[in-house]
């Protein structure tokens, strides 16, 4: 929701590529792509809106200075059409049924063949996603990426699950430097400097394989390099606590501790997500402290994928409806897994 005169997001909770659930209800709500209505345990998505930040952010200030840097805020570029995919692959149901997707009720608990699958889809996200860190390079465009990646996942007979998600252009996301998440290949160049999230979904065999990480492009600056090793650090520590029967609220305390540690901030309106034949279920992954309730369930998959920021916490929306970046143009981080709860703690099922 935008106060007078601010720009910012309101406290709510936003799967990363997925919708909202509002803790604080206001009479002047933001046109949100989604919504959610309390005491349902869905989150609906609504049409796409005009949203008007895009203007005020770039047409109403200087937004190419950034204080205490030299590097330049990002703006949009242009879109390449939409990349087509054989009709022999498998596509996700909410392509087929036009439903509003969101998060589904119900957590993902799999058998022994669900296990399998969501280890293939797992293994082929990480591989896809590593490829793509090789094509990070200075003068390399996010579309160029995002060509790439979308046809490396054909290629092995599986469907780029973002790619109409909710209206999603593009089969991978793109984040550079002070985009929190979502962002959309297009005709941008990588600049030497840049820091870049890499968000890869994979639809394989009718399961979800997610995950993400965040790439250095060219000479970067130790401020950002220690900045994208301590999110690393905040996920691999949240893991290493995961188990049946774990509380969930566990992995909020654990990573906004090691961010406090660092005097870093943690992203609340962004969440992690049960994943598997659905993309997004039960449970809300939250990764900040709080108080909800939920405990690990054995055979249990979901994400989690914690962004870290320098300064603002706060996140804008630009008027595409997906590109999130920070209110003061500080840099974000983030990584992502897609885990198994097992007997001995978590299996981490998106790493080659």
């Amino acid at each position: 929701m935008v106060g007078a005169g601010a720009a910012t997001l309101q406290p709510r909770l936003i799967s990363s590529f997925v919708g909202n659930c509002w803790h604080n209800q206001s009479t002047q709500h933001l046109h949100n792509l989604f919504r959610f209505n309390p005491g349902q345990k869905h989150v609906l998505m609504r049409q796409s809106r005009p949203f008007g930040i895009t203007n005020f952010l770039f047409n109403k200030r200087n937004t190419d200075e950034i204080p205490n840097t030299t590097r330049k805020r990002l703006k949009p570029g242009k879109l390449s059409p939409r990349r087509p995919v054989p009709d022999h692959i498998l596509k996700p149901p909410y392509l087929i049924s036009k439903k509003p997707p969101g998060i589904a009720s119900g957590p993902e608990v799999h058998d022994e063949k669900g296990i399998e699958c969501m280890r293939a889809s797992g293994k082929l996200a990480a591989q896809v996603l590593q490829y793509a860190g090789t094509l990070v390079k200075p003068g390399v465009t996010t579309d160029a990426i995002d060509q790439e990646v979308h046809q490396i996942i054909i290629d092995n007979g599986a469907y780029p699950s973002p790619l109409g998600y909710g209206g999603f252009p593009k089969s991978v996301c793109t984040s550079v430097n002070e985009c929190i998440c979502h962002g959309i290949p297009d005709s941008r160049e990588l600049q030497d400097g840049d820091i870049i999230n890499i968000d890869v979904t994979v639809y394989l065999n009718g399961y979800h394989g997610d995950t993400s990480a965040t790439f250095f492009c060219g000479d970067v600056d130790d401020e950002a390099k220690k900045l994208v090793q301590v999110t690393k650090e905040s996920l691999d520590k949240a893991i290493s606590i995961c188990a049946p029967g774990v509380e969930l609220k566990k992995i909020g305390e654990v990573i906004n501790a090691h961010a406090d540690e660092h005097r870093y901030g943690v992203v609340e309106q962004f969440v992690g997500h049960g994943v598997g034949r659905l993309f997004h279920s039960d449970p809300v992954v939250l990764h900040y402290r709080n108080n909800e309730r939920g405990r690990m369930i054995l055979n249990q998959t979901f994400t989690i994928e914690p962004m870290l920021t320098i300064g603002s916490i706060h996140p804008i929306m630009w008027d595409d409806d997906w590109t999130v970046v920070t209110s003061d143009g500080s840099l974000s981080a983030q990584f992502e897994h897609t885990l198994l709860i097992t007997e001995n703690g978590a299996e981490i099922l998106t790493q080659c």
